[in-house]
């Protein structure tokens, strides 16, 4: 085998086609190319887990309300769902090594940013750099692979790469939590620059820089910019709506212009000689049920896990680092099993296993429903985490080879770039939309346990009023509400058995919807993917 670095020249997707198994220049060095994707795409991933870790911390640090956490995940996903449509056309149009290497620089100069932080508002910008930066790499990740491995290969790459993020992600919540816990939650952040600067090593030494075929026109920026407006505003409005109010104009201006914004965006996509997501696309029945599919399983998958370490952490009196450790087993599931699962589509067709997965993941949501506070983990949640850590295993490889082989090869990187907005758009959503009904359940809750208003329940706990006044305006904190100082040792724990049913019962909730939204990614695969044609004897895949 050649040891001439694939990184010192361009091998195009005409090339690709025309070399059964790839080109030299694909073959050579598979397994750099599998490194590089892992290492960088293992930023985003930890970075997700770790960030819900720190809420908790980051909360307590800055006195932050419901909505200033879900801003310091909501403008991450923000600017990455946009852009990612962007970000994947520009890997085909300018050179997917060259924009997935730019893609992790700025993510690792915007992790220092987050480390370094000052308020709530400042890291809430940083935030949205990273979203930046990911919105590159991410795309670029398995544009590179796809261009990197033939078909017959490229499910089984695909699994590699799944398992892998999967099992150094797991170190990520567990290292985050012990350094939250015993040095700081900026230390979390700090955590991803040895994994950038590895990345980029072996980017620019081993990994061949890919495009697709040229094109007329430049890069869709009218879309992309109509995609971030639109999706802000709604989000702001949805965000924003529980403290402010529907009829507040803040909130209806802002929902408006996002609802109208992405009307444009519709239109625009239509007209643009290249589209960022272009409606070609969406003819094949296969890449339109990936996508709903994926909208709706990540909305489970986003909005319920949000809320998971709050409660294992404020509720239930976890650690920072046993909260981190709690989705371990979910992890491990997915290094595991995910070579098998990337075969599945080989075996038995795609729908199958979109069809069993979600549904899996729906029954281990309702698990996470179950516990109240207090209790063992193994009794309570390890259950829940086990069985969606199944539903996942089984849906996520199969999903995205599922996605990648609906398009032409040459679209590689908008396909990937659109089934990933999916999924940021889904956590989006539904941690604004889930975050409304943790909110009024809490409240409602918590007003009935307090007294308040007259007519209480007969389980309700007299408090005197300025104690109820105090904790009722703090309402917007969920469990990390302070309990006065004035409050006796009765009347405190009173109140902290209140907030904590509260917090319990808007859990149950968000989690019942998501079995909701699970159940009904699987309806999508019934609904659009077609059965696998039978095997005739003689012609079975090797």
């Amino acid at each position: 085998m050649s040891t001439t670095p694939l990184a010192q020249g361009p091998c195009d997707d005409a090339a690709i086609r025309a070399s059964p198994g790839g080109p030299p220049c694909a073959r050579a060095d598979e397994p750099w190319v599998l490194a590089a994707t892992i290492l960088a795409s293992s930023m985003a991933f930890i970075d997700g887990t770790v960030v819900n870790v720190a809420l908790p911390a980051l909360q307590k640090d800055f006195g932050a309300s419901l909505s200033g956490m879900q801003w310091t995940v909501e403008s991450y996903a923000l600017l990455l769902a946009a852009l990612l449509l962007v970000g994947g056309a520009a890997g085909d149009r300018f050179g997917r090594r060259r924009v997935f290497a730019l893609g992790v620089a700025i993510f690792a100069a915007s992790s220092a940013w987050c480390g370094l932080a000052g308020n709530i508002g400042h890291l809430i910008a940083a935030r949205a750099a990273q979203g930046v930066g990911a919105a590159l790499l991410v795309p670029g990740s398995l544009a590179l692979l796809s261009a990197s491995f033939d078909e017959s290969r490229r499910g089984k790459a695909i699994g590699t790469w799944s398992g892998a993020t999967a099992m150094t992600t797991a170190l990520g919540p567990v290292a985050g939590g012990w350094l939250i816990e015993h040095l700081s939650w900026r230390a979390a952040f700090l955590v991803n620059l040895p994994l950038a600067a590895a990345g980029l090593v072996i980017v620019f030494w081993r990994v061949p820089d890919s495009r697709g075929p040229r094109q007329a026109g430049g890069l869709d920026w009218a879309g992309s910019l109509l995609a971030a407006l639109g999706l802000g505003g709604l989000v702001y409005g949805l965000i924003e709506s529980p403290v402010l109010g529907w009829g507040h104009p803040a909130v209806w201006i802002a929902a408006a212009a996002g609802a109208f914004a992405l009307g444009l965006f519709v239109i625009v996509e239509a007209r643009v000689p290249n589209p960022v997501m272009p409606p070609a696309l969406f003819r094949s029945r296969a890449f339109l049920g990936a996508n709903l599919l994926t909208l709706l399983l990540y909305a489970a998958l986003g909005g319920g896990l949000f809320f998971f370490p709050l409660n294992l952490i404020q509720v239930q009196g976890y650690s920072s680092t046993a909260a981190g450790a709690a989705l371990l087993p979910f992890i491990l599931l997915m290094f595991l099993l995910s070579g098998w699962a990337g075969g599945l589509v080989d075996r038995h067709g795609a729908r199958k296993p979109l069809i069993v997965g979600p549904l899996v993941a729906a029954a281990g949501f309702t698990l996470f429903a179950l516990p109240a506070s207090g209790g063992s983990y193994w009794l309570t949640f390890f259950p829940a985490v086990l069985v969606l850590g199944v539903g996942m295993t089984i849906s996520v490889a199969p999903l995205t080879t599922t996605v990648m082989n609906a398009v032409p090869p040459g679209a590689a990187g908008t396909a990937s770039g659109i089934n990933n907005a999916a999924a940021r758009v889904a956590t989006l959503l539904a941690i604004a939309v889930l975050g409304i009904v943790m909110a009024r359940v809490f409240d409602h809750r918590l007003e009935r346990a307090l007294g308040e208003p007259p007519g209480q329940s007969p389980a309700a706990v007299a408090l005197p009023p300025q104690v109820t006044r105090a904790v009722l305006a703090q309402r917007g904190k969920l469990a990390a509400i302070e309990i006065p100082v004035v409050a006796d040792p009765l009347a405190r724990a009173a109140v902290r058995q209140a907030v904590d049913n509260a917090f319990v019962a808007g859990f149950r909730w968000v989690m019942l919807l998501s079995a909701l939204l699970a159940a009904g990614g699987a309806a999508c695969a019934w609904l659009f993917l077609r059965p696998a044609a039978p095997t005739r004897p003689g012609n079975a895949s090797p």
